[in-house]
């Protein structure tokens, strides 16, 4: 019970934190205006954290107002000043770090272990990336390109960003929203899922904390067609970058169309796991079992669809069943917890779904059902047997749900790979160097793993090919999106009638 007792403790400080209200807004709280009500559920126990007014199409107006207002001053500021305020606000966070840690793991009943090794020192470290990279936004160097003009080219912000965040990660998701964004000098207003939004609102405080204007950074709390679409087709906003599934997405995008603004979409993924026949068997398995289960599969980048060279492949499948059968489910907020439960029992009911149609075509190895036990828990799955273009193969679960194919060549390894709408991520297990080369440069995926699956640095690009969508998050890659570039030509010569203006003015 003490662990019940933490999670208690969480709830209650958390609906004392936002007793004004889930709407962050020129730097204050504020109630949602939609006549509506929504709840927060732990998923670990079905209990409500926090029942809050979302947000109506006026709030989102009063936080694009808000962060046009402020836009002037942060992109007037210096590139030093913007990094000295992100700086401040890695420090707050690391200071905030248990707080951040415990609100994530009650919100998504992801594991303490996670959210204390990976959520939080990994938002900690993305701030601590852009307070260096806001003081390199470079343009390319002054030059006289035509011989009578100098030129160069600048950064400028784009504007206003609406951004949409995700429910699986909600603080490093807000982090990769907000951080390049305000490195650039853009103001920002973010949109969390409705579902998770304790450390959204927390990196919001945090930021004023740290001394960054109001009305840098907005959250507005609300429902997607309500708040979602009004942000992204707000005429003020400039941009939307949204991250999401793929049919969303698409949406998204014909919203945005409307208003002719940038967009960077980060989507769905249904990331191959290849392992060729010189693999190092037990680290594959290891491997395979840790990056599909990762958040309890709730992530894009997750391993999915596994396939093994046939010399490898009993022993592999072996090996995950004995190794999932380890797995220990338990309290989120209990240290020994390897894995919680799904966001919610619709998502766990959405699971379990497809691994029940793939009875009639495939074998389920191990798992394939709910624990008997209060939350959305559902054990980690092994599915064999299934054919390439069947609907586990090919769509995206999110959830503990690994389906293990077989291979003969390196060809065909390669095309399978391939074979799904997505590709955001990859990998691909060998002690070859040049079989592993081959594989980075064919799988068609933003990421390609050599060896290992799912580790992330601030330093490196977030982002994906074909249904994954387009653009960067982390990394000075990013800037791309969030930033307009602009030639500006000096004329040298002093002279009125250019050369050029024969081409108007003939021989006059």
């Amino acid at each position: 019970m003490g662990n019940r007792f933490q999670a208690q403790d969480v709830a209650k400080g958390a609906r004392d934190r936002f007793a004004e209200g889930a709407q962050f807004i020129g730097g204050r709280l504020r109630a949602g205006t939609s006549e509506r009500t929504h709840t927060v559920v732990d998923p670990a126990t079905g209990d409500p954290v926090w029942t809050y007014a979302p947000a109506g199409e006026q709030d989102v107006d009063a936080a694009v107002a808000a962060a046009r207002e402020a836009l002037p001053g942060w992109a007037g500021a210096t590139p030093g000043e913007r990094s000295d305020a992100l700086h401040r606000l890695a420090g707050v966070l690391a200071e905030q770090a248990g707080d951040l840690a415990a609100a994530e793991s009650l919100q998504c009943g992801k594991p303490i272990r996670l959210t204390t090794e990976f959520d939080v020192p990994g938002t900690v470290d993305n701030t601590a990336f852009f307070a260096g990279a806001a003081r390199h936004l470079e343009g390319k160097a002054a030059g006289e390109y035509s011989g009578d003009h100098t030129s160069y080219v600048r950064r400028e912000p784009v504007g206003v960003v609406g951004s949409i965040a995700p429910w699986n990660y909600p603080l490093q998701m807000a982090a990769w929203k907000i951080l390049p964004a305000i490195a650039a000098g853009n103001t920002i207003v973010l949109k969390p899922a409705e579902a998770t939004p304790l450390t959204s609102l927390m990196f919001a405080q945090a930021a004023a904390e740290a001394g960054i204007p109001d009305g840098v950074v907005n959250i507005v709390n609300g429902l997607g067609v309500q708040a979602g679409e009004r942000l992204v087709g707000h005429r003020d906003v400039a941009m939307t970058s949204f991250t999401g599934s793929t049919a969303v997405g698409k949406r998204v995008a014909e919203i945005a169309t409307a208003t002719v603004k940038r967009l960077h979409l980060e989507l769905g993924g249904k990331a191959p796991f290849v392992v060729f026949d010189d693999a190092d068997l037990e680290a594959a398995v290891h491997g395979a079992v840790a990056g599909a289960l990762i958040n309890t599969g709730q992530d894009c980048t997750a391993a999915t669809r596994a396939y093994v060279q046939r010399p490898l492949y009993d022993a592999f499948v072996a090996g995950v069943a004995d190794l999932m059968a380890t797995v220990r489910l338990g309290d989120p907020f209990d240290p020994s917890t390897d894995l919680g439960p799904l966001i919610s029992r619709t998502q766990r009911d959405r699971v379990a779904g497809f691994v029940d149609r793939a009875r009639s075509y495939a074998t389920v190895v191990t798992g394939g059902k709910a624990p008997q036990r209060d939350g959305a828990y559902y054990l980690p799955t092994l599915v064999t047997g299934a054919a390439q273009d069947s609907e586990i193969v090919q769509s995206e679960l999110f959830g503990p749900v690994l389906v293990v194919l077989p291979f003969d060549s390196d060809d065909e390894g390669i095309a399978l790979a391939n074979d799904t709408p997505y590709g955001l991520a990859a990998s691909a297990w060998s002690r070859d160097v040049y079989r592993a080369g081959r594989a980075t440069r064919e799988i068609k995926a933003g990421c390609v793993w050599v060896n290992d699956h799912i580790p992330i640095i601030s330093e490196m690009p977030h982002g994906g090919y074909k249904a994954s969508g387009f653009g960067k998050d982390m990394s000075a890659y990013s800037f791309e999106e969030y930033t307009q570039v602009k030639h500006v030509m000096y004329d040298n010569t002093a002279v009125a009638r250019k050369d050029w203006h024969r081409t108007i003015f003939g021989d006059r």
